[in-house]
Order: C-alpha cells, then sequence, then structure tokens
C-alpha cells in the first residue's frame, strides 16, 4: 500500500478534501463545532482547506489509493491560515467562541518548541478503514523524520484513534478539554536518534 504526492495526476485536493469530509463525519471534536449535518457539510471542507491549505502547496498532502483517505502534514516552518481560519470560525461554529478559541489556543500551545512535522488532519473514508491506508499516509513523512532526526506531532480528535497512532510510535503528551469541548490529545513522536 503506497501513498501519492499532490503531484500525483491522478491526485486532486477536491477529493482529497472530500476523503477527509467523509473520514471526519462521526469525530467527536469536528462535530462538536459542526453538530449540525448541513453545517458540517458546508463548512468543514473550508476547515480543511485551511487547517492543512500548506500542505496542499508545498506537496506535503498524500492521498490513498483511489483516494480512499488523506493525510495533510506541514514541514517544520509551515503554519496553517490561522487568520482565515479564525474568520471562519466565527461566523460557522456552533459552540461558544471563547471556549472554541481557548480550546485551539491550548492546542497551539501544545506544539513542540523543535521543529517538526505536524500532521494537521489525516482520515480515511470508513469503508475502506483496517486496510493499511492511514499507515501508507503516514509512512512518507515518518520515515523521513528518522531520516533527519525529526519529531512528528499531531492532535487526535478521537480517543479510539489513539492506538493507531501508538502503533506508528506517537505517545499522547495530555489531554486538553475547555469547558464542555471533547478531549483532544497531543501527540508527540520521537525518532530513534533522539529517543533515549
Amino acid at each position: 500500500m503506497t501513498a501519492l504526492s499532490l503531484r500525483e495526476p491522478s491526485t486532486k485536493v477536491d477529493a482529497m478534501i472530500d476523503a477527509l469530509v467523509l473520514a471526519f463525519r462521526t469525530d467527536p471534536a469536528v462535530r462538536w463545532l459542526y453538530p449540525n449535518s448541513h453545517q458540517y457539510l458546508t463548512y468543514f471542507p473550508d476547515f480543511v482547506q485551511l487547517l492543512g491549505g500548506t500542505a496542499f502547496d508545498a506537496d506535503t498532502a498524500y492521498a490513498a489509493e483511489n483516494n480512499a483517505g488523506t493525510a495533510l502534514w506541514q514541514a517544520p516552518g509551515s503554519y496553517p491560515e490561522n487568520q482565515a481560519l479564525n474568520t471562519l470560525l466565527q461566523r460557522t461554529v456552533s459552540p461558544d467562541l471563547d471556549t472554541v478559541f481557548a480550546l485551539f489556543e491550548a492546542m497551539s500551545n501544545c506544539h513542540p518548541e523543535a521543529p517538526h512535522w505536524y500532521l494537521a488532519l489525516l482520515g480515511v473514508e470508513p469503508e475502506q478503514q483496517r486496510r493499511g491506508h492511514g499507515s501508507a499516509l503516514m509512512e512518507p513523512v515518518l520515515r523521513e523524520c528518522d531520516r533527519n532526526a525529526q519529531l512528528a506531532y499531531l492532535e487526535s480528535s478521537n480517543p479510539d484513534n489513539i492506538p493507531f497512532y501508538e502503533r506508528h510510535g506517537f505517545e499522547v503528551l495530555t489531554t486538553i478539554q475547555v469547558n464542555d469541548s471533547p478531549p483532544i490529545f497531543p501527540m508527540v513522536r520521537y525518532p530513534p536518534a533522539l529517543q533515549s
């Protein structure tokens, strides 16, 4: 099983976003932000574009075979479109905005200070899960992290996914929860060269 980078002619941004929309349709944190189906289908694609948009531009967006899943990786020093993301959240989410922004700030504060690869989003369509697509979407960047002794970081918004990430060497740093938000689990992966 292999992942294709965005430069491959068979992958398109719209198809990659569609895969993430299908993958996150029952995600606790995303559906807390967008509990109404119409709201979710209308605004979550924009959220994906803004959170992982630099991955599309930098060729660090990966698609599974047949666009069954997508991983949006941000290279060290690359960041989401925070101002545009904040504007989108202000006009589209259901929860209290103070809680939403406090949650995102807490998540931002958990990023390692050292340069790191950030897995902004990873999702596989439900019908295609448990077939190796998720692992294939992580493999190119984790291999680079090991080769260059770099950290990888992510936030798991679904506790059911923690064992999957742990199998790939990630460990939970803490649990973030603000008011009525679902818990978020920041996770970091140290390459073998940095492990003691």
